[in-house]
């Protein structure tokens, strides 16, 4: 079945210009300067202080380090996140 999936996934991008983060279940992380960081598709939250938010995503984790963190909005696949940010990462299953 997995097999099935790799290769059905690369034609329904191509062939129906569907975007590859939704196809492919991958978060799509937007940042704006170092204030503010808002991330789409993610599985979770694992770890929430003033300097760090960790996420869930299907591949892994998506971390994030910084400073003065405030969640601004948190919905069920998305999340809006407020500080200093001076480091995003992604860590592999």
């Amino acid at each position: 079945m997995k097999k099935m999936h790799q290769r059905v996934r690369p034609w329904l991008i191509k062939n129906f210009a569907l975007p590859s983060d939704v196809v492919l279940e991958l978060p799509r992380i937007t940042i704006i300067g170092q204030l503010h960081v808002y991330i789409e598709n993610h599985k979770g939250l694992v770890v929430f202080t003033d300097e760090e938010l960790k996420l869930k995503t299907t591949k892994g984790y998506i971390q994030i380090k910084g400073s003065s963190f405030v969640i601004k909005m948190m919905l069920p696949e998305e999340i809006l996140l407020e500080g200093k940010i001076s480091d995003v990462k992604f860590i592999p299953n």
